[in-house]
């Protein structure tokens, strides 16, 4: 499996981007609560702080990491037979509904998301 990965330059743009948006999200915080705004004002200040946590976070592995996040797996025709392989139990039967992809056990007939009968 060949995996196309983002390069260090980019992830470390957004990580120094994330980093602003937290500190303008912090002043957001402020100024909201200096007006006297509605509540809804300085919450989306603080929701807006833990998604550019997370979103730093990840960068941060991406830019500075030995391991980076992969955006795409790109899989030859050999290995898919593969991971057909992996999906299938002992007995060979699917563990997934052939007409929606849910998990499904072995003892179902019938699909519990789709209700189509499996067997």
């Amino acid at each position: 499996m060949k995996q196309v990965k983002q390069g260090r330059v980019p992830s470390k743009i957004e990580f120094f981007s994330s980093i602003a948006a937290i500190i303008f999200a912090i002043f957001w915080i402020i100024g909201a609560v200096e007006i006297g705004a509605p509540f809804v004002f300085p919450l989306f200040g603080i929701v807006f702080i833990i998604i550019g946590i997370a979103y730093a976070r990840y960068s941060y592995k991406n830019a500075f990491g030995e391991k980076r996040f992969s955006e795409y797996d790109i899989v030859d025709e050999s290995e898919e037979d593969e991971i057909i392989k992996r999906e299938m139990n002992d007995t060979g039967a699917l563990n997934y509904c052939p007409y929606c992809g849910n998990p499904v056990k072995e003892s179902f007939s019938f699909c519990p998301k789709c209700g189509k009968k499996i067997k």
